[in-house]
């Protein structure tokens, strides 16, 4: 019963923490902003790579992120001051973008639009910047490591069952944004196009300065380590 009740606890604290960093919906409307107009089969094969990357990703930092940090002797503020640049620049740059223009084919001047190569330069970007920084971006690796670390010790089997509970919530995160994603394209049906470029550059501002909040507090305690007498 104890370790049932550890397991859900461990499971509901990193859900609650990483709900709002990864934020499914918001994070769809990045990706739709990235992706463009594509056939709506795209979006599925596209929200189906990027699950299992987030999947893969955040569990090799859940294991390994404070031994490679340890190994390059890289602090968790410098972690949030370069990520958190980096997630500003991509706010930056999906909010000073043009809209995208639809991806079609146009029969009527003979030119068609080779979809096997758009969705094939798209996988090339499943990683990079699909599954980071958009989906798990520096914040979300803050929070992994912290959660990694939290309550360490009582033994080899609670550890394990505070893991267990991580990956959870990390699979059920991962869902939400396989359905969130493979559902991008009904933004553009549901929504009309103005309201959806709308919406989304206020997105792309809200990520651009949480990327700027994340730089500033990992900024904020490395001047506190310098300057505290």
């Amino acid at each position: 019963m104890q370790a049932t009740l550890e397991l859900w606890k461990s499971f509901f604290i990193a859900f609650s923490a990483l709900l709002p960093i990864i934020n499914p919906l918001g994070s769809a409307l990045v990706f739709l902003g990235l992706v463009g107009n594509v056939p709506a089969a795209d979006y599925r094969i596209l929200a189906r790579k990027i699950a299992v990357n987030n999947v893969i990703f955040l569990v090799i930092i859940d294991l390994l992120g404070s031994t490679i940090l340890h190994f390059f002797g890289i602090s968790l503020h410098i972690v949030q001051v370069a990520g958190g640049l980096v997630l500003a620049a991509m706010g930056w740059s999906v909010l000073n973008q043009a809209d995208s223009a639809p991806v079609a084919r146009d029969k009527t001047a003979g030119v068609q639009v080779d979809a096997d190569d758009t969705l094939a330069t798209l996988q090339q970007k499943a990683f990079y910047p699909l599954t980071f920084p958009v989906t798990s971006g520096p914040g979300t690796l803050v929070v992994m490591l912290t959660l990694a670390t939290r309550g360490q010790g009582g033994g080899l089997a609670l550890n394990l069952l505070r893991h267990s509970g991580l990956f959870l919530a990390v699979v059920v995160l991962s869902a939400l944004v396989y359905v969130c994603y493979a559902n991008a394209s009904r933004l553009t049906q549901a929504v009309p196009p103005a309201t959806a470029q709308g919406i989304l550059r206020v997105v792309s501002f809200i990520l651009m300065c949480i990327g700027v909040q994340i730089a500033w507090n990992g900024l904020a305690a490395l001047l506190t380590s310098v300057i505290r007498p």
